[in-house]
């Protein structure tokens, strides 16, 4: 199922859309102002996620011990990486 949406946008902004569906290609505006939809609940889902991660690291936060555990997969994941020299 879908709905259709009737919106008014200042003419500015118009010509904003239609630049953007020209230099990426989108087949019409409406499938561009469709792809931003997307794109702007993809971002602010993510950054719930990321408050409600932040709000339980404040109401519990890690110990020491398990901050040391990160710290050291971090390493270990830097020192497995096939870095060659350059200098």
């Amino acid at each position: 199922m879908s709905t259709q949406l009737a919106i008014r946008i200042p003419d500015d902004l118009l010509e904003d859309l239609d630049w953007v569906v020209h230099r990426l290609k989108y087949e019409s505006r409406t499938e561009a102002m469709r792809d931003a939809l997307v794109k702007l609940i993809d971002i602010e889902r993510r950054r719930q996620v990321g408050e409600e991660i932040a709000d339980g690291y404040r109401r519990i936060p890690q110990t020491e011990a398990e901050a040391s555990v990160g710290d050291h997969a971090f390493i270990d994941s830097v020192n497995a990486e096939p870095w060659e020299r350059w200098w």
